[in-house]
């Protein structure tokens, strides 16, 4: 007759509701370290991306007007560079009037 009185009882299990605890941290704490790996490899293609089209830039204007351009300013307005100025930074040097300029695109790692 006792195996008919425990039929609507739950056996309580050992660690209670501590293992589905960790567990869900556990995979929280992997989802989030996948996303910041995703985040971080877009940072670097956008300033790689930065980089390539301050250097095409470059090389067009000088090929159509003969000159390089003396800030990033000039091409911005003549040769449609657009970037986020809040996020990267441009230092641009220049040498002389006809010595490709120097360039160092810098992370500030602000904004989106």
């Amino acid at each position: 007759m006792n195996r008919f009185n425990q039929v609507g009882k739950l056996k309580k299990k050992d660690g209670g509701i501590l293992v589905p605890v960790l567990t869900f941290v556990m995979v929280i704490a992997v989802f989030a370290a996948g996303i910041s790996s995703i985040g971080s490899g877009t940072e670097k293609r956008q300033k790689e991306s930065l980089e390539n089209a301050l250097t095409r830039c470059i090389t067009e204007c000088y090929a159509e007007e003969g000159h390089y351009p003396e800030d990033v300013f000039y091409l911005q307005k003549h040769y449609g560079l657009q970037y986020n100025e809040r996020r990267f930074y441009v230092e641009y040097v220049t040498g002389g009037a006809n010595m490709r300029p120097e360039f160092t695109v810098i992370d500030r790692g602000e904004g989106s």
